[in-house]
């Protein structure tokens, strides 16, 4: 089996920092990746015996990484905003349906109705003639 080391960059040895020693580690050879699956997003990870200077890195490191995220998460959402209202005015500036004019439409009178103007029609048309 092999023994797993715990000492952090700035020489803290002490077992209870083991993930917040791993998270610097990564940080050192600028591999956020496997910092963040260490568990650098993480703000209860901390070892308290490191020096000053190694908190602070960390501490850095952890705020710009949630910074970006932040700011990678409010440019996405600020995209999709502008693509819903680029779609609304599209639709807004769609041309209305072409009507079919030719066609003819149905009558909106009932059948007695349109038998008694058709009637009147006819009568009228019968006293204009010469």
């Amino acid at each position: 089996m092999h023994e797993v080391s715990v000492a952090c960059v700035c020489g803290c040895v002490d077992p209870r920092g083991a993930t917040a020693h791993a998270i610097n580690a990564a940080l050192r050879v600028d591999n956020v990746d496997a910092a963040i699956e260490a568990g650098l997003l993480d703000r209860g990870i901390e070892c308290s015996a490191c020096d000053d200077e190694c908190c602070a890195r960390l501490h850095h490191a952890r705020n710009e990484r949630i910074t970006a995220l932040a700011a990678r998460e409010r440019y996405r959402a600020r995209n999709e905003r502008l693509e819903r209202r680029a779609r609304e005015r599209a639709e807004k500036r769609a041309p209305a349906p072409a009507v079919d004019i030719a066609a003819p439409t149905p009558s909106a009178l009932p059948s007695a109705a349109a038998a008694a103007l058709a009637r009147a029609r006819e009568k009228a048309a019968q006293r204009h003639k010469p």
